[in-house]
């Protein structure tokens, strides 16, 4: 039998996905692994041998970094979890899903290093907050000698990784919510004499955490293997154990590149055992809770834990907000004696000058992130159509293979993926970064734009069809234009993952393709601040500058558009 057009098409994305995505994670890992296991023939190692797991186990620091690897992971992704919970228990009906997602926009757009720097600046000894507070609340006429960034227990990461984790969390809970009916739900259990809060845990979030479990399984994952955000604001001897490895590969001693690839395959199994433990606590939980549930107490009020964590939620947010602001004021400030608020002076001078610093970077990056999210659209739009014209829903394995690159660390497999692309004789460049970050972004996009695919009216389509308009006529004149909203805002999405890699770009361009997040996360140790704030700033305003295009442009091309009554839409 005949495959039919839709099979076909749906058969090269596969295909194409197989070979630009799922081959080059396994390929990656392959080749870390063999390392791993000590063959590297470019260091001259060619010999099965445990060795390199005998060297990491004696690495200086090792122990430690493995622990607070652990420690981090699991308290910013619970600490998350709870205060996103609390705070949608405390203002639903209060706030609808489009305003919160408006509210949560510059925190979403803002990569992670940009927040992170902001932070650092925020909360360091000599930063805004000591400066706000100084010298009339505290007496401090110099900064005082407290590690609130960089600290030994990874608490300042703990609290930078939170600051995007939580709307994260708030996002998809409310998209979650928007699929139940809360208000009958709460509306029944305060009949049945249950106070707001415990309504809420008791009938709403079992039913909401099944539905939030994978983007659950993701931030932890990122959580346990997070780089740029711990260069910034985590402990640096010894760091997080993603950290050391990323060093150890970096080094100038190729020694310890065996001990390296040990680590990152330890590292995938960290995040392993890390979702396992998650799922194991998952059902731990379970039967306790359902036998709380069934037992009906109505005593107990959960009302102070809901106002808490909205307090703790609405504080991160405006610590979000200030690291923000914060970026932008440093890039202009000239002089910023302690404790002064503000800065004394300003200029404009390292804006006044891209040649000489971020202009290449800012080239790069926006030639990268177009190139990639234009790439990862265009693969997302076949595979969505090819499901449509083949009369078929996304598979679990194929969704299986859109999550694996969000889910195995890429300190896992990006060393080895750099190894293939040398073997194989392609250099490391633009185009290098371009794919590993289309590893990346395709995700991202896929998620984004699959429901709204999926909610379109098949009438529509099928009315197309009536009047003859074939599948491709169909698809441009029909399906894109409707969807361009959606469109755009998958595309948005990312282009904000795009900009945010770093390192992929570290990798994959072996140091020789500069980018805004690259250049900011090496300046963020020890740089001029204002140098930093320039560079962070313009990585945030890129994504901005894509969300707002993203809002703009579906209104711009379809201002002239009636609704069937005669209606401006």
């Amino acid at each position: 039998m005949r495959p039919t057009d839709g099979q076909t098409l749906r058969l090269a994305v596969l295909a194409l996905v197989m070979g630009g995505l799922v081959l080059p994670i396994a390929a990656g890992l392959w080749e870390t692994g063999r390392a791993a296991f000590g063959i590297l023939p470019a260091i001259g190692e060619t010999t099965l041998s445990l060795d390199p797991w005998r060297r990491l186990a004696g690495l200086p620091g090792f122990v430690t970094s493995l622990r607070l690897t652990v420690f981090v992971g699991l308290a910013s992704t619970l600490l998350s979890l709870a205060l996103a919970t609390g705070f949608c228990a405390a203002v639903h009906g209060r706030l609808s899903q489009q305003a919160g997602a408006r509210m949560l926009t510059p925190f979403l757009a803002a990569p992670h290093a940009a927040i992170a720097i902001g932070l650092a600046f925020l909360i360091a000894p000599s930063g805004w907050l000591s400066r706000l507070v100084s010298p009339w609340a505290t007496g401090w006429q110099v900064p005082p000698d407290i590690a609130t960034v960089n600290d030994v227990w990874g608490l300042s990461l703990i609290l930078g990784l939170m600051v995007k984790e939580v709307p994260f969390f708030l996002l998809v809970i409310l998209a979650a919510l928007g699929q139940l009916p809360v208000r009958q739900h709460l509306a029944a259990a305060r009949a049945l004499g249950y106070g707001r809060g415990v309504a809420w845990i008791k009938v709403i979030m079992p039913q909401v955490y099944p539905l939030i479990r994978l983007p659950i399984y993701i931030v932890l994952a990122f959580a346990l293997s997070v780089v740029d955000v711990a260069i910034i604001l985590g402990p640096s001897n010894p760091p997080v154990l993603a950290v050391a490895v990323t060093r150890w590969f970096t080094a100038p001693d190729t020694s310890l590149i065996l001990p390296a690839s040990a680590a990152a395959i330890l590292q995938t199994g960290l995040v392993v055992a890390g979702i396992a433990l998650w799922a194991l606590a998952e059902r731990a939980i379970a039967l306790p809770g359902r036998w709380w549930i069934r037992r009906g107490g109505r005593g107990v009020s959960a009302e102070p834990g809901l106002w808490a964590a909205s307090a703790a939620t609405i504080t991160l947010m405006m610590l979000g907000g200030l690291a923000l602001i914060g970026l932008l004021v440093w890039s202009v400030a000239w002089r910023w004696p302690f404790p002064e608020p503000l800065p004394t002076q300003f200029s404009v001078r390292v804006w006044s000058n891209p040649a000489g610093g971020w202009g290449k970077a800012l080239q790069n990056t926006a030639l990268i992130g177009i190139a990639s999210t234009a790439a990862s659209l265009t693969l997302a739009i076949a595979w969505l159509e090819g499901e449509d014209r083949a009369g078929l829903t996304r598979a679990r394995w194929a969704a299986a293979l859109i999550y694996l690159p969000l889910l195995i660390p890429q300190i896992a497999f990006l060393y080895g993926l750099n190894t293939v692309f040398l073997r194989a004789g392609l250099s490391s460049g633009t185009t290098a970064v371009i794919w590993a970050q289309s590893l990346f972004v395709f995700p991202y996009v896929m998620i984004a734009l699959s429901d709204p695919w999926r909610a379109l009216d098949p009438r529509l389509i099928r009315a197309g069809a009536a009047l003859g308009a074939s599948p491709l006529r169909r698809l441009v004149t029909l399906k894109l234009p409707i969807l361009l909203r959606p469109i755009l805002t998958s595309a948005a999405i990312g282009f904000a993952v795009s900009v945010a890699q770093y390192l992929p770009t570290l990798f994959l361009g072996a140091g020789r393709v500069a980018t805004l997040t690259t250049e900011a996360v090496t300046l963020s140790s020890g740089s001029d601040r204002r140098v930093v704030g320039t560079y962070a700033v313009l990585q945030a305003a890129l994504p901005f500058a894509a969300y707002a295009a993203a809002l703009l442009l579906p209104a711009l091309i379809h201002r002239n558009r009636r609704d069937l009554n005669g209606a401006h839409p």
